[in-house]
């Protein structure tokens, strides 16, 4: 069995569920940023049918106080092995938010070697419209250790410095997943200690302006046209958030609209937003 791209509908899911390489992962944080709607409120408890939680929280670096920064290739390895993920695992990501944190979990697998991976569009709230199979969640379920060996790839992320000196280079665009207000400035950020503004020369595609109601991928064609107006093909795409999550979910986009040349500022404005060192930053 091989996935059919890199989203897959919840129908090929059922179809698939029992198939013994695969296996379904809730991208998971313990405090997400984006609220819930009042019915996926009602359905946090709940999960898929046998998925096992990739904690967006565990599964990140212990050594920097930047939310949500990529581990090292040992810390993932073990991470993965724990949920018992082999390195021929077939794997289906998803969020109790439709498409969200589920695009970040799906980035980091592939950074890591891993392509076998995909992203359930609509989410557990599509799954449970349609009477799928579900559960209630079990987050400290324990499992039979995988082989998973992680192989990071140097192109998935980027850190500042490149971000910087791809500040002014026609051969990068810088895209800004956060929304509007907050990337000209307007509204200060969810978290402290940040300054308001953007990356210099960067440009923004609202992460929600990709998606249909917060849960499904918008068409191709229409992911096609938004990106078009922003960057062409031959030039590479930088993607920043604002810690690292949502930009991902612009990486889904660009890549079912063809794109292949995309890498995740993992600090995203997190870092960049920092008074100390004081990078340069743009508003209105």
């Amino acid at each position: 069995m091989k996935l059919p791209g890199p989203i897959v509908s919840t129908q090929w899911l059922a179809a698939h569920l029992s198939h013994p390489n695969l296996l379904v992962l809730e991208s998971h944080l313990n405090a997400p940023i984006k609220k819930l709607t009042p019915t996926q409120a009602n359905n946090k408890t709940l999960q898929i049918q046998g998925a096992r939680t990739f904690s967006l929280d565990n599964i990140s670096d212990p050594d920097t106080t930047l939310p949500h920064m990529m581990p090292s290739e040992t810390v993932f390895t073990r991470k993965m092995r724990e949920l018992g993920i082999c390195n021929n695992t077939i794997i289906v990501v998803y969020d109790n938010a439709g498409i969200y944190l589920s695009p970040r979990a799906w980035w980091m697998l592939k950074s890591m070697g891993h392509q076998q991976v995909a992203v359930l569009n609509g989410g557990l709230p599509a799954w449970i419209e349609e009477n799928l199979p579900y559960e209630e969640s079990n987050h400290n379920q324990k499992f039979l250790e995988g082989n998973f060996v992680a192989k990071a790839s140097t192109t998935h992320f980027c850190n500042a410095e490149q971000v910087e000196s791809a500040l002014y280079d026609n051969n990068y665009v810088i895209l800004d997943a956060r929304s509007e207000n907050r990337f000209l400035g307007l509204e200060p950020e969810p978290r402290s200690g940040l300054r308001r503004g953007h990356i210099p020369n960067s440009h923004n595609i609202y992460f929600e302006t990709v998606l249909e109601n917060g849960q499904y991928m918008k068409p191709i064609e229409e992911l096609q046209r938004i990106f078009s107006a922003k960057v062409n093909h031959q030039q590479k795409l930088i993607l920043s958030c604002g810690s690292g999550v949502s930009a991902c979910i612009l990486a889904l986009a660009a890549e079912l609209a063809g794109y292949t040349k995309i890498t995740i500022f993992d600090g995203s404005w997190s870092e960049w937003g920092l008074e100390s060192p004081a990078r340069p930053v743009a508003t209105i």
